[in-house]
């Protein structure tokens, strides 16, 4: 049995906003209070990063048309006793998956905890 941290990704959609700064601040509010609303304030949700494809640096996962923008959020959760990696990565998304329905998620990278 060992203990990760699962981190993973959400796709947020936001309407009716036409500033990034705006629809990143919403859609972190949202998931959050959905999250909070299921007991799971042990969940931490912050805005993703893209590479720029063409320099390499990253910025925020946020673009905006016709006045909706798609957010990609970056979620991390620890998993304790879990089996396995694939095991941790089952626990985390049936997890925030039951809290964040129809929320598009995947998980990106699973780290190992060190026993204490």
């Amino acid at each position: 049995m060992g203990n990760y941290l699962v981190a993973m990704e959400a796709a947020w959609l936001v309407r009716d906003v036409d500033k990034i700064d705006d629809a990143i601040g919403v859609a972190v509010s949202e998931a959050g209070k959905r999250l909070n609303n299921q007991n799971m304030d042990y969940v931490e949700v912050e805005v993703g990063a893209t590479g720029c494809p063409a320099c390499g640096e990253p910025f925020d996962s946020a673009f905006i048309a016709a006045d909706t923008a798609l957010v990609g959020l970056a979620l991390e959760m620890d998993v304790f006793n879990a089996d396995s990696e694939e095991h941790a990565s089952r626990i985390a998304k049936s997890e925030v998956g039951g809290a964040l329905r129809d929320v598009p998620l995947s998980v990106v990278e699973i780290f190992e905890r060190p026993e204490e």
